[in-house]
């Protein structure tokens, strides 16, 4: 054990080393894989934060259903039974909260009577157009993801016998699980992209490496070093420039939100809200400079295993 932490003590020591040897270059490497890990690591922070906001949206989608005009009083009262079975099947959590409400076609015109201001003209049609209809209203439903399980529930109420017209108001709330899905994968092409050019650019420095030490490597051969006391240091190099550039990128990040708050609270205040985007937390963090300096160890691993194999 004692052997294996001395050893790549001793890889890190040489790391650090050949980067104080060319600082500028070094620096210079770290700005251009800051720049590209800065674009996922802000799209990661945006999300992080709009996740939140969509899932806490308080969504009370309605599911109206008219029955056909042949359907007699007696006819439309007894579809509350099958309403209410399909209400419980969603489980106590969500029909404990759900409720039905029948609307007989008396109370509908009168209702809608008093919105339109019409009274004069719809009293001379002299027979109520309007059919009876029930409203479901599906107040359990607190998130995007539940309110997605509403036209399970529709299809469902539109096969019962004597339903001629089903409307569900919850078509906002699947653009939004939509708009949400096409940002994500949108997010995932860019830092899968992003990615291999950070592992290019790492890539392309330890070819720089390799080859301006390909003397030093050579001796060390010679009196009997082996592959992996050899590449060691160059591993630790592209995991450095990697982790480095992972926390200018984030530093970068948190900077930019400074503004953005700024012109999201004069937009926020209008909505009378007080929404702000926060950087992300620790283990989000954490998470991003572990991935960043993968990538950089990718990328020399990549380079190593191309050129030093070349002077055995």
């Amino acid at each position: 054990m004692k052997r294996w932490m001395r050893q790549h003590r001793f890889a890190v020591k040489a790391a650090l080393g050949n980067l104080g040897k060319s600082p500028g270059s070094f620096l210079f490497n770290v700005v251009v894989v800051a720049i590209a890990l800065a674009l996922p690591f802000a799209g990661l922070t945006l999300l992080d934060n709009v996740r939140p906001m969509a899932q806490q949206l308080s969504v009370a989608p309605e599911i109206s259903l008219f029955v056909t005009p042949a359907t007699t009083r007696e006819q439309a009262l007894a579809l509350a039974p099958a309403l209410h079975a399909i209400l419980k099947d969603q489980g106590p959590s969500q029909s404990n909260k759900a409720a039905l409400v029948f609307v007989a076609r008396e109370q509908a015109l009168e209702t809608l009577k008093a919105k339109i201001g019409l009274a004069d003209v719809l009293g001379t049609l002299g027979e109520n157009p309007l059919p009876d209809s029930y409203v479901m209203k599906l107040d359990g439903f607190g998130s995007v993801a539940d309110a997605a399980r509403v036209d399970t529930l529709a299809a469902r109420v539109r096969a019962l016998p004597g339903v001629d017209t089903v409307q569900v108001d919850s078509a906002w709330v699947r653009r939004l699980a939509a708009l949400l899905g096409v940002l994500r994968l949108a997010l995932l092409l860019l830092a899968v992209t992003l990615g291999m050019v950070v592992i290019a650019v790492v890539f392309n420095t330890i070819r720089l490496q390799v080859l301006t030490q390909r003397d030093e490597i050579a001796v060390s051969k010679l009196i009997g070093a082996t592959d992996g006391f050899i590449h060691r240091p160059f591993y630790y190099t592209g995991a450095l420039l990697g982790l480095c550039a992972g926390i200018v990128a984030l530093g970068a990040v948190s900077l930019a939100l400074r503004p953005l708050n700024v012109a999201i609270a004069e937009l926020a205040s209008l909505y009378a809200s007080q929404f702000q985007l926060l950087p992300l937390g620790p283990v989000g963090m954490l998470a991003l400079l572990a991935i960043s300096a993968t990538l950089g160890l990718a990328g020399a691993l990549l380079s190593v295993q191309r050129h030093l194999a070349r002077l055995n």
